[in-house]
């Protein structure tokens, strides 16, 4: 797992500073509510998760006692941000897998946060979830305690390709768990999918694309797997087992993605992911990108408001400990300054559909522009830059020069 990033220590009471919460409720919140169980950790993961084998009998490590531990940071949240009225427009379930937690755990941990907060009357609430960890009597309890958006970890429809990622679940299994969804009654249903996995030819990833398209999903995120240092995989590429991921055939096959995806009536909003309109984006992730406010619950969780970013403790026992004692679980924190950012801002408005202003960029920034433009890499629009599809696949070098 990578180390968290450095920073200031966090204060034990987990007070933030007067510029933080100027402004807190007038900007769209969310919450993210970081589950960090899994059955079984994947080869190429470095997310902060655990296995019950790693976690052993640590206390208030348990996923029996995880919902409560989370319910205490999410009243503590309630008072950090004062009395300032905030209304929570979108909460994610990430990890790990959330639904190794039960629905009513799951459940629970919503209610806390409609009687601390109250949700906005569209609220979106998603959970992730491996398509092995749910059948559709939990579809149905996850539906009835307020979830109306799923995303299932489908990543390949290639048994071989799902063995090197050390996915367990059977790729016959997608189409079932996503009519399930539909049945349960979820509003919106999207499919994580990986290109890029050694081994893995571009007609496996066109059975995968078809397979996910087959399922009709409202949403789909297509990352190119990157191997991360201290995972398994990055083992494996290192003694040479396996071969290191191509830049190449990564841009061959997220150009393949895009033209399928848009001839199925699924549109690009942001550079990794696509929906079938407006409605099916992933709001809390545009929260991200668009520099809203969110808080983090659970060990390892990152949070954001008005420009003061925090990280909690990463192990499950450390963050239970830390909030049983009256404490904050924040390790540490930074307070980013006005250029800090602008380039954050840059940084993730220009992958998005809706584009940059061209205000957002400095003097330096504003000079590239037009060389971009000739260049073929980005378009104007009504003075907001949007990335050309060509753009799309150097985003990062897009993002350097106009920063």
């Amino acid at each position: 797992m990578p180390a968290q990033p450095t920073g200031e220590a966090a204060p034990l009471d987990g007070a933030l500073p007067a510029s933080a919460l100027a402004g807190v409720g007038s900007r769209p919140f969310g919450l993210y509510v970081h589950v960090p169980f899994c059955t079984v950790r994947c080869g190429y993961c470095d997310f902060n998760t655990y296995t019950a084998e790693e976690l052993g009998d640590a206390p208030g490590a348990s996923r029996a006692t995880y919902a409560e531990a989370a319910i205490t940071e999410v009243r503590r949240a309630r008072r950090a941000l004062g009395d300032a009225d905030v209304t929570i427009d979108t909460i994610f379930f990430g990890g790990g897998t959330p639904t190794l937690l039960s629905p009513a755990d799951l459940g629970s941990i919503v209610a806390a946060a409609a009687g601390e907060f109250g949700l906005a009357h569209d609220v979106e609430v998603t959970t992730e979830a491996n398509p092995d960890s749910v059948a559709l009597w939990d579809l149905e309890e996850l539906r009835q305690v307020g979830f109306n958006r799923i995303s299932f970890g489908m990543q390949s429809a290639v048994d071989h390709v799902l063995r090197v990622l050390e996915r367990t679940h059977d790729p016959m299994r997608v189409p079932a768990v996503v009519e399930w969804a539909r049945t349960a009654g979820f509003d919106q249903v999207s499919l994580d999918l990986i290109y890029g996995t050694p081994g893995e030819s571009r007609e496996d990833w066109s059975t995968t694309i078809e397979a996910a398209l087959a399922c009709e999903p409202d949403h789909v995120s297509a990352y190119s797997l990157i191997v991360e240092e201290g995972t398994a995989l990055a083992r494996q590429v290192r003694r040479g087992e396996v071969p290191m991921t191509d830049d190449d055939d990564l841009a061959d096959k997220y150009l393949m993605a895009d033209e399928r995806f848009g001839a199925f009536g699924l549109t690009w909003y942001e550079v990794s992911n696509w929906a079938k309109d407006d409605a099916s984006r992933c709001r809390h992730n545009e929260l991200y990108w668009t520099g809203g406010d969110w808080w983090g619950v659970g060990p390892g969780a990152h949070s954001h408001v008005g420009g003061v970013r925090w990280w909690n403790v990463k192990h499950p026992a450390a963050y239970a400990n830390r909030l049983q004692q009256g404490d904050s679980p924040a390790q540490a924190r930074e307070v980013l300054s006005s250029d800090e950012r602008r380039v954050e801002r840059v940084l993730l408005e220009i992958r998005l559909r809706d584009g940059l202003p061209v205000s957002a960029l400095d003097a330096h920034g504003r000079s590239q522009v037009a060389r971009l433009v000739d260049e073929g890499m980005v378009e104007l629009h009504t003075e907001r830059l949007v990335l050309t599809q060509r753009g799309r696949l150097l985003a990062d070098a897009v993002v350097r020069d106009l920063t």
